[in-house]
């Protein structure tokens, strides 16, 4: 297993769109593990493997916290099959875009299809933190972003001051 290089804004592999996985082989199964390292590493609670520069339908999460047993769950070619009309607001951050929190609101409850590390087919209802979590991380493979949910403006002004502290990073401030 590896901790790999979490991609930032505003690299553009982050817009596109990930490729559906044919097949859970070795190389899927490996990746899942890495995401999972590197999403724990950082202090995430999801990560989408196009976080990672990997254009693949695979996305891992654990919402459990700190004091609870981890709970990881990880998702192959996942598909949102159905939502609530009741929403809950979360205040959403990102690994790929660092120091930003941006309330967002989003269906409540959500049932998600997928395929699991097996290879088997899967329906899951979700609700809270983990049916926003997926959905982030779901936007994630369709090229989406929280900071999409903002005015050009505030998005494009967001993406400076993340760039110029990429490119100052020994800069502090007093």
């Amino acid at each position: 297993m590896s901790i790999k290089d979490i991609i930032t804004v505003p690299d553009e592999t982050l817009k596109k769109i990930s490729d559906p996985v044919e097949k859970v082989g070795e190389n899927e199964k490996k990746l899942i593990k890495d995401l999972f390292e590197t999403m724990y590493n950082f202090k995430g609670i999801g990560l989408a493997a196009v976080q990672v520069g990997i254009l693949k339908r695979i996305i891992v999460i654990d919402v459990s916290t700190k004091d609870e047993k981890k709970e990881p769950i990880s998702f192959i070619n996942p598909i949102i099959k159905s939502v609530s009309n009741e929403t809950s607001i979360y205040e959403e951050g990102c690994l790929s875009i660092p120091d930003t929190f941006i309330e967002i609101e989003r269906p409540k409850i959500c049932e998600v299809e997928y395929i699991d590390i097996n290879g088997k087919k899967k329906l899951l209802n979700c609700d809270g933190l983990l049916s926003t979590c997926l959905q982030h991380e779901i936007n994630h493979l369709d090229g989406k972003l929280i900071i999409d949910h903002l005015s050009k403006l505030k998005r494009d002004m967001l993406i400076k001051r993340i760039t110029k502290s990429q490119k100052n990073p020994e800069r502090i401030l007093v």
